[in-house]
């Protein structure tokens, strides 16, 4: 089965939404470090940001591959879903772990785009990737929690109404694991920003609205405690299959723009009397990450799969993710010594998708951090960290 046919009707709405927001729309908006609001409420509008919300709480209740394809056609379009991908898949803490009030209160409005879910606070400075070091404490005070610490790389909370916390609620030395002791809270942040939380902008090589935020004795209503207290750091893994796929979609997306862009610009281009894509310099790089793009995309769909069929694909996950960030590299590279000096050019937008594709080395997992994974879990490797 073609891949590409998955989810048709879904993937042409999708190429004709984006081509109301052309290359010239991403460069304003890069120029400008501003986000794009018109496009995420588009995105909001059609529904493709509650795809993966159930019907019964006013989603669309589509499965994860309905989902993957449409931010891979966003990317193949040269739009960028990272502005808003957050809102389609960290509300699956809420919906497998909240109690039915809290999916009542706030699932329906961050279906319909009411409420928007799109920041996701567990980086800190001096943990980095080593989530069970973070520092951030939430402290029970009656009815409520006190929050106090800070957290890094925290992406789009500047234009989030809710923010997905990660905080420590026992300490690390009186808890049996490492793990434990670490508890999901769901912050309304428009009832304390600019009293308890504070949100510093990061300004990053590409236009990712990302920020640091500061807690400073920040109430958090106890009935804003997702599920158990200190069971947080599994209900947080528990997303990262979602994640993995969702991220690793975009990557394809990517792949796709950029061996596409290469290939016609390849066979456009003339030097020394021929078209540089009769040149195997030019073609074999471009055909190599096609050929990554295919495997990538292969094992894509086998997380997919595997995924809808309730299974857990932690390894698929984590390899697809690790493939198509490496596969839309390739293509990035590719793409950008295919146009020479004119791939540096702001008007080709090579040079921008080239920057947007290169943090999927690094997040939202390291793919460090993804080999460690594969070599502990899948090859029964001794740990390394």
């Amino acid at each position: 089965m073609n891949y590409e046919l998955d989810h048709q009707d879904i993937r042409e709405s999708v190429v004709r939404l984006c081509a109301d927001f052309p290359g010239e729309y991403w460069r304003k908006c890069d120029r400008e470090q501003a986000y794009p609001t018109e496009f995420v409420q588009a995105l909001t509008d059609a529904g493709y940001l509650g795809a993966l919300i159930p019907e019964d709480y006013g989603g669309s209740g589509l499965p994860i591959s309905a989902a993957a394809a449409v931010l891979e056609e966003v990317h193949r379009a040269g739009c960028n879903a990272a502005a808003c991908h957050a809102q389609m898949y960290t509300m699956g803490t809420v919906l497998r772990h909240g109690s039915e009030a809290q999916k009542q209160k706030y699932l329906p409005g961050i279906a319909e785009g009411s409420l928007r879910l799109q920041a996701f606070g567990v980086t800190e400075p001096t943990s980095g990737t080593d989530t069970t070091a973070l520092r951030t404490t939430a402290r029970r005070d009656g009815d409520r929690y006190i929050v106090n610490g800070q957290k890094i790389w925290t992406s789009r909370a500047e234009h989030s109404d809710l923010l997905l916390l990660l905080c420590r609620t026992t300490p690390r030395d009186q808890v049996a694991k490492k793990t434990d002791g670490l508890s999901v809270f769901l912050v309304d942040m428009r009832e304390v920003l600019g009293k308890s939380l504070t949100i510093r902008p990061i300004r990053t090589m590409m236009n990712h609205a990302t920020t640091e935020v500061f807690f400073d004795d920040m109430p958090v209503p106890a009935g804003n405690l997702i599920g158990e207290e200190g069971k947080g750091f599994r209900y947080i893994l528990g997303g990262m299959n979602a994640e993995r796929i969702l991220v690793a979609s975009e990557c394809i997306g990517d792949a796709k723009w950029f061996i596409e862009k290469a290939s016609s610009y390849a066979q456009e281009r003339s030097v020394f009397g021929r078209p540089i894509g009769q040149n195997q310099g030019i073609q074999f790089p471009i055909a190599k990450a096609y050929g990554q793009m295919r495997s990538a995309e292969l094992m894509l769909r086998e997380a997919i799969r595997l995924f809808e069929d309730g299974h857990n694909p932690g390894e698929e996950a984590n390899l697809a993710k690790l493939l198509a960030a490496d596969a839309s590299w390739a293509a990035g590279e590719a793409c950008l010594q295919t146009h020479g000096g004119f791939g540096f050019a702001e008007e080709y937008d090579v040079e921008r998708k080239f920057r947007e594709t290169r943090l999927y080395q690094v997040a939202p997992i390291s793919t460090n951090l993804i080999l460690s994974y594969v070599a502990e879990h899948v090859l029964g490797m001794p740990r390394s960290y």
